[in-house]
This record gives structure tokens, sequence and C-alpha cells, in this order.
């Protein structure tokens, strides 16, 4: 018997303290004093004024000047490779970024993160989302007990489950084999698996088909369940609490789906399980809380892909898959703990980004994947760059003085290269790009008249970089025998900053790795913009304004609430239209 099957009593509760809400402090937490505020250090006046210095450098006679550059701004480590050289940086600006990390004390946070300590201090919380990929044996502490055990106890139930129902052991309500997996979730229960599903799908099982509802819409609901029979169909409902509205409403009515079919309410407990901590409320639904995985408050969601929230992800590709990409994520955090700055991926890209952002003034970065596998890894970034460090005040609640996170958007190459890269190139506002993309192919397919699949695709992004950087000049259009009309129209001005991760191959292990380096990232510029980048306040006010909306426009006579007149105005054109 599988161990997700355990007594209901031990399934309870998950060890290590399991999330309950936010732990009240009526006194402010104190900010260590190392956590300096940026525009207090030496080192953001120096780049402040090495700001002009940047804004004038030219790529073009930086390149032509030191015909090292391209591998002397580079790193390498884990099987990627970050050419970082087409930034508008020289050697003294990124010793003033890497003297600037020192300063504002990133080192002693991340100490402080990796030890287990209550870093989220809005919420009195630990941050500690590497202990869900630590070896078994290892010792991470959050208030002095060691989680690893509680981490791999419920990898091992994962794993029991994830074969019992990739091996047929686990079956349906009426004996049937489970088919189709639909992960219900939003947010960081969404974004993470169906990323990683997305991209290791070469890695799956091809005859368990994995689909993922978040949206509230009912009609990402209905399309991916349309064509789906309720007897081969298991649902995994992801939501800590089991109270977000929207994961619960899509759950709801996946268990009025499958009863419509199966009749019997003793089914639920064979097509559902839970991704919870609130095991109350997940027997109450009608899920055995033996099939309830849980998780902790130190756990984030947007950092929660390789927890329990991972199931979905597990029974994909398999738990021995599913490890590899745990071991991927640990060697991005011992290589984040470990190399120095200058040669520290995580720290680079961080430390890259805050120069554009804060000195260059540039407010968004393009992440490029040239890899379809990758299709929603910019989606994925957007909740983990943007719901972190989206913040106005700092740790301590004055204003920021400057600048956080900028906004993360993208698309897969080649397709953007025929929808936006025209404002990239030559729009008004430049827009610093990451490309990512793998030497390596899992499929080489070709070859044609115009050559191999994968060499068209990386010649593109090799190119792209190269634009971006030296643009083509008014005389070089002119000696084209181009019209003098037309000139300004086909010249490119260049001096675009990107960055260039070329991986070996596209793996569990090296998803691991590059999702770990953009989390690192992530937590580098929060420490440096001194903000707390585990808490996620801002997404609450829409949730409770929209509980007040709701009967409003589904009861039989609007209630009477106060409302600006252009709220009022469509909500009554809405129900004017729905006919109530």
């Amino acid at each position: 018997m599988p161990a997700a099957t355990r007594s209901k009593k031990s399934a309870r509760k998950p060890a290590a303290k399991a999330a309950s809400g936010v732990a009240r402090k009526d006194t402010a937490p104190k900010v260590p004093a190392w956590h300096v505020a940026p525009d207090k250090t030496r080192a953001w006046k120096r780049l402040t004024a090495l700001a002009k210095r940047g804004r004038a450098l030219d790529l073009r006679a930086a390149f032509k000047k030191d015909r090292t550059r391209g591998t002397r701004f580079s790193a390498e480590a884990l099987g990627i490779h970050l050419d970082y050289s087409k930034n508008l940086v020289d050697g003294d600006i990124v010793d003033a970024l890497v003297a600037l990390a020192k300063e504002c004390g990133v080192a002693k946070h991340a100490k402080a993160m990796f030890a287990g300590e209550a870093i989220n201090i809005t919420e009195n919380r630990a941050v500690l989302h590497a202990a869900l990929r630590a070896p078994k044996g290892s010792v991470m502490k959050v208030d002095g007990e060691n989680v690893v055990p509680h981490v791999h106890a419920v990898l091992d139930r994962m794993a029991a489950f994830a074969d019992a129902v990739r091996n047929g052991a686990w079956r349906g309500h009426t004996g049937k084999k489970i088919a189709a997996v639909v992960n219900i979730g939003i947010g960081g229960s969404d974004l993470g698996p169906v990323m990683a599903y997305e991209a290791l799908k070469d890695f799956t099982r091809r005859d368990i088909d994995c689909r993922y509802v978040s949206n509230i819409d009912g009609e990402d609901f209905y399309e991916k369940t349309r064509d789906l029979d309720p007897e081969t169909t298991l649902f995994v409902v992801s939501s800590k609490t089991f109270t977000t509205i929207e994961t619960m409403t899509n759950a709801q009515t996946a268990r009025a789906w499958a009863l419509a079919k199966l009749k019997d309410r003793a089914a639920v407990a064979r097509h559902f399980v839970a991704v919870s901590t609130n095991a109350e409320e997940v027997a109450k639904f009608g899920i055995d809380t033996a099939n309830m995985f849980g998780f902790w408050d130190w756990v984030g969601g947007r950092y929660s892909m390789d927890s329990a929230i991972g199931l979905s992800t597990m029974i994909a590709i398999g738990p021995a898959a599913f490890h590899e990409l745990l071991a991927g994520f640990r060697d991005m955090d011992e290589h984040f703990r470990t190399a120095p700055a200058k040669k520290n991926l995580p720290y680079l890209l961080a430390l890259l980004g805050l120069w554009n952002r804060d000195f260059l003034g540039f407010e968004t970065v393009a992440v490029l994947p040239y890899c379809q596998y990758l299709h929603r890894f910019s989606a994925y970034l957007q909740q983990l760059e943007m719901e972190s460090n989206g913040k106005r005040v700092q740790l301590d609640g004055s204003p920021c003085r400057w600048q956080t996170s900028p906004v993360i958007w993208g698309e897969p190459g080649t397709n953007g290269q025929h929808a936006f890269y025209q404002m990239i190139h030559q729009g008004t506002s430049p827009v610093p790009c990451d490309f990512l993309a793998f030497a390596k192919p899992l499929h080489d397919v070709g070859s044609t008249e115009t050559g191999m699949h994968h060499d068209i695709l990386l010649a593109n992004l090799f190119a792209q970089g190269e634009a971006l950087a030296f643009g083509k000049t008014a005389a070089e259009v002119r000696a084209e025998g181009t019209p003098e009309w037309l000139v300004p129209h086909r010249t490119f001005p260049g001096n675009r900053p990107s960055n260039t991760l070329l991986c070996e191959q596209l793996s569990p292990r090296m998803l691991g790795r590059l999702v770990a380096l953009y989390e690192h990232k992530t937590f580098v510029q929060g420490s440096i913009w001194r903000v707390n980048s585990f808490d996620q306040w801002g997404v609450e006010l829409g949730k409770v304004l929209a509980k007040r909306i709701i009967p409003e426009l589904s009861g039989a006579r609007p209630a009477k609430a106060a409302h600006d007149s252009s709220t009022s105005a469509l909500i009554a054109r809405y129900r004017a239209w729905r006919g109530r």
C-alpha cells in the first residue's frame, strides 16, 4: 500500500509548523543594522557618478578597444554560460556593483535565510525554500527544529502516490486507470507546476495527460475538461489554506462535474487529492486526508514548485526525474552560497538588472527563451520577480527612494521576432533582454535547404544580441544604396543591453538550476532594494473588494453598497445584460 494511504490521524498535520496564518507582532521588528539602505552606501554614490559613463558607453567602440570583452565579461557554472558583455558596463561599474552588494549586506542576508531566521519580517516567518531540495541527512533548522526529515517524509509520500498513479495501482472509483491529471490552483500553485510540465514535457508519461486550471473564468475549466472522462480523471487541488476563492470555486465545479457521472459521493476520495495544510477543510470537501500532501509556512507560494505543489510534476515525470529537478535547485543553491560575486551567476544577473533599473532608468526586462519547451518561463518569472520585489516601502516601512522591480515580460524566440522585436530594436524605450537557449536540442530536427532547425534557431538568437548591441549606422545604410529619405527608417541605434544564457541541454536538473538562478537573482535585488521579497500584501485589497461585490452581481436584488460612480454603473450594466 502506498504511503499516501497512511492513517488519517498521521496525515492531518504535517510536522514542522504548518501554515496557520500570519503571526502577529504588536511592535515592528528591528531591521538588522547591516541591512543598510542602498542610497546610503559609498557604492551607490559611486554608481550614480558612473551612470553618466554607462549611458555614454558605445558598445561598438568598447568591443573594438577590448578584443577580449566577450570573454572577460562572462561567467560559467553548472553548464550555464552567462555572457553579459553586451551590457552598458565596464570594469569600474562591475566593481562598484559588487561593492554595493557587499555594503548592503547581501551575503549576511543570505546566510540568515539559509539559517532559517525569520527574514520575512512582516509575517514573522522563515524563508527556507532551499530546505525543499536539501539532501537527506542534511540539517536546516526553523525554530530550532531540523525540517529536512519532514521534507523528505512528504517527498516519499509523494513518490509512493505518483508511482501508484503511473503504474495503475491507484485507480478511479470504477476501477479504471487514471489517464488525466488536472491540477487546480492559482499563482504559485499553478505557474510553477505548469511551467515545469511544459518545460519537461519530453520527460513525461504521454499516456497521462496533465492539465492546469487556474483562472476563475469558467471557460478555463470548461476547455480543460470538455474532452475528459470523470472515470479516468484525477484532480489535484492545490491550496495551502483550502480557502482561496478561485481555487476552491474551480474545485467545487470539478467535484460537481465528476459526480454528475460518478454519482456516488464516495468517488471524490478516489478522484481528488489535496496539497494543503487545512485538514478540516480538506475532509469537509470529501478528500481523504490520508491523501493530503502538506507543506509549511516557511515556503512562499512562488517558491513552492519543488514542494508538494509539484505533485502533478512528479506524476508527469516520475519520482526519479523529480529528484533530478531538486538536485538542480540544490546545485544552484550551493553555487549561490559559495561562489565569489564576480563569478556568481545570481549575483551577476541581479546586479546588472539593478544597474539597468536604478541607474540607467530602464523600466522593463524581456526574458526571451529560444526554446519552445520554455514558453511558460517568462510568465513564471513575472510572479517570481514582480510579486517578490514589486514593493514601494522598505523593511522598516519607510518609502523606497529608488526604483524596485522592473516589468518582466517575454515570449519564445523566434516567434517574438515577428511580434515585438521591432520595438526592442527601434523603439523609443530601450528594453534590456535575457536571451536563453540550449546548445544541444532534445530533438535535432532537419535538415532542410536552409539548415538544421536548431542551427537556424541559435543563429537567430546570436544575431538578435549582436543587432541590439551594435545596430546599423546611417553610413552603413547609405553604403547599401538606400535612398536618403529611407535612411532614418533603416537605421538601428544599437547600444541596447542584453544577457545571453547559453546552457548545455534542457533536462530536469538544468531546469532546477535555471529556476533557482532566478530565485536567487530576485533575492539579491530585493536585499539591495531593502524590501521584503517574501510577502505580497498588494494582492489582498482586490480580493477583499471582490468578495463584497460578488453578492451585488449574483443576488436577486443588488445589495446596497457604497461605490464610486464608475463601479456602480458597471455593476448595473452587468446585471442588466444578465437579466437580473
